[in-house]
């Protein structure tokens, strides 16, 4: 039994081998054939060389079937990975979009808060006091750390002391989350 194995063995490496030799294609010798006509002639009466012809046959057809599953997969994976590169950039433009308009409305918002910015610094201070100490403490240090400093100190003054220290305070605060 030792010795048809060897042979089958040396069948396939001699082959295998002189084709790395050569850099050869390997793929030619070990392709699967279901075939055992040549492989038995002569041996019909031997039960172990029909088994093993049987044996050899069965893997040849699983493996024929293994190889053309591998095929079908690996064109799955092509298509779902088409599909992906297609759909991410897609998103990529949808993101630049996105993008854009933001910093439009960024840039819009930074107009708005500029011109309110310049309201204040216009109004006569205790104009802008008077309107200051109804905003919330958090908007209306805001706009008083915009507005220009003289302005803003003109309009500090104006406001009466307790509401002064929390919109100083304040401005602190937001000083001190800005560094």
């Amino acid at each position: 039994m030792r010795k048809p194995l060897m042979m089958l063995t040396l069948a396939f490496a001699v082959p295998a081998g002189a084709a790395i030799w050569q850099g050869g294609d390997l793929s030619r010798f070990f392709a699967a054939s279901a075939s055992s006509g040549d492989l038995l002639s002569g041996c019909t009466d031997v039960p172990e060389a029909v088994a093993l012809a049987t044996e050899l046959r069965d893997r040849a057809l699983r493996i024929e079937r293994y190889m053309e599953a591998l095929d079908t997969r690996k064109a799955e994976i092509a298509t779902a990975e088409a599909a992906l590169r297609a759909r991410a950039t897609e998103l990529r433009q949808q993101k630049s979009g996105i993008q854009s308009r933001r910093d439009g409305a960024s840039q819009a918002v930074r107009e708005d808060i500029d011109r309110l910015i310049a309201v204040y610094d216009q109004m006569k201070p205790a104009e802008a006091a008077a309107v200051l100490t109804n905003l919330p403490p958090d908007f209306a240090a805001e706009i008083l750390m915009r507005v220009r400093p003289e302005a803003g100190a003109r309009i500090i003054a104006a406001v009466e002391p307790r509401q002064a220290a929390l919109l100083t305070a304040q401005m602190g605060a937001r000083s001190a989350r800005n560094d």
